[in-house]
Protein backbone atom coordinates (compact mmCIF):
# COMPACT_ATOMS: atom_id res chain seq x y z
CA UNK A 1 0.00 0.00 0.00
CA UNK A 2 1.65 3.35 -0.94
CA UNK A 3 1.01 6.46 1.24
CA UNK A 4 0.24 9.70 -0.46
CA UNK A 5 2.09 12.97 0.41
CA UNK A 6 1.15 15.61 3.07
CA UNK A 7 -0.27 18.80 1.53
CA UNK A 8 0.05 21.99 2.92
CA UNK A 9 -1.96 25.20 2.27
CA UNK A 10 -1.02 25.48 -1.18
CA UNK A 11 -1.30 22.43 -2.22
CA UNK A 12 2.74 21.41 -2.07
CA UNK A 13 4.68 19.23 0.05
CA UNK A 14 6.14 20.88 3.47
CA UNK A 15 9.94 20.74 3.85
CA UNK A 16 11.39 20.54 7.32
CA UNK A 17 11.79 23.82 8.97
CA UNK A 18 15.08 23.03 10.32
CA UNK A 19 18.29 21.44 9.05
CA UNK A 20 19.10 18.13 10.09
CA UNK A 21 22.12 17.15 12.28
CA UNK A 22 25.40 18.66 11.59
CA UNK A 23 26.91 15.50 10.86
CA UNK A 24 26.01 12.26 9.36
CA UNK A 25 25.87 9.30 11.27
CA UNK A 26 27.58 5.78 11.66
CA UNK A 27 26.73 4.01 8.50
CA UNK A 28 25.18 0.66 9.16
CA UNK A 29 26.97 -2.37 8.87
CA UNK A 30 24.22 -3.99 6.65
CA UNK A 31 23.86 -2.97 2.73
CA UNK A 32 20.90 -4.26 0.52
CA UNK A 33 21.71 -6.82 -2.01
CA UNK A 34 19.52 -5.32 -5.02
CA UNK A 35 17.45 -2.65 -3.77
CA UNK A 36 15.69 -1.35 -0.70
CA UNK A 37 13.08 -2.97 0.52
CA UNK A 38 9.76 -0.09 0.58
CA UNK A 39 8.55 -1.66 3.77
CA UNK A 40 11.85 -0.94 5.78
CA UNK A 41 12.11 2.84 4.16
CA UNK A 42 8.79 3.29 4.75
CA UNK A 43 9.74 3.57 8.63
CA UNK A 44 11.64 6.38 8.14
CA UNK A 45 8.87 8.67 6.90
CA UNK A 46 8.49 11.96 8.11
CA UNK A 47 12.07 11.68 10.00
CA UNK A 48 15.55 12.77 9.14
CA UNK A 49 16.99 9.92 7.38
CA UNK A 50 20.60 9.92 6.15
CA UNK A 51 20.79 8.08 2.64
CA UNK A 52 23.93 6.07 1.43
CA UNK A 53 23.94 5.09 -2.74
CA UNK A 54 25.34 2.84 -4.75
CA UNK A 55 27.47 5.36 -6.08
CA UNK A 56 29.45 6.44 -2.97
CA UNK A 57 27.18 9.69 -2.16
CA UNK A 58 25.87 10.40 0.75
CA UNK A 59 23.53 13.10 2.15
CA UNK A 60 20.61 13.76 4.65
CA UNK A 61 16.57 13.05 3.22
CA UNK A 62 13.37 13.95 4.77
CA UNK A 63 11.32 11.18 2.92
CA UNK A 64 7.45 11.83 2.80
CA UNK A 65 6.28 9.40 0.03
CA UNK A 66 7.12 5.65 -0.55
CA UNK A 67 6.37 3.70 -3.81
CA UNK A 68 6.90 0.38 -4.81
CA UNK A 69 10.33 1.29 -6.35
CA UNK A 70 11.11 5.04 -5.53
CA UNK A 71 11.01 7.40 -2.21
CA UNK A 72 10.56 11.17 -2.70
CA UNK A 73 10.64 13.80 -0.28
CA UNK A 74 13.49 16.56 0.67
CA UNK A 75 17.23 16.15 0.24
CA UNK A 76 19.22 18.89 2.28
CA UNK A 77 21.46 20.58 -0.04
CA UNK A 78 23.91 22.14 2.64
CA UNK A 79 21.85 25.04 2.62
CA UNK A 80 18.42 24.39 2.47
CA UNK A 81 15.87 21.49 1.53
CA UNK A 82 14.79 20.61 -1.99
CA UNK A 83 12.48 18.19 -3.42
CA UNK A 84 13.81 15.09 -4.83
CA UNK A 85 13.02 11.52 -6.00
CA UNK A 86 15.22 8.63 -5.14
CA UNK A 87 15.25 5.02 -6.82
CA UNK A 88 14.97 2.08 -4.23
CA UNK A 89 17.55 0.28 -6.04
CA UNK A 90 20.15 3.38 -5.84
CA UNK A 91 20.21 3.11 -2.01
CA UNK A 92 22.94 0.95 -0.33
CA UNK A 93 21.60 1.51 3.04
CA UNK A 94 20.13 3.92 5.00
CA UNK A 95 19.21 5.02 8.63
CA UNK A 96 16.46 7.68 10.51
CA UNK A 97 16.18 9.31 13.14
Amino acid sequence: MAFMPPFGPQGTQQAPTAPPPQSPPPRPLTASALAVDPGAIRGCLFRNTYIWLRNGQSFWFYPTFVGRTSVSGFRWNGFFWMYSGISLDRIETFTCF
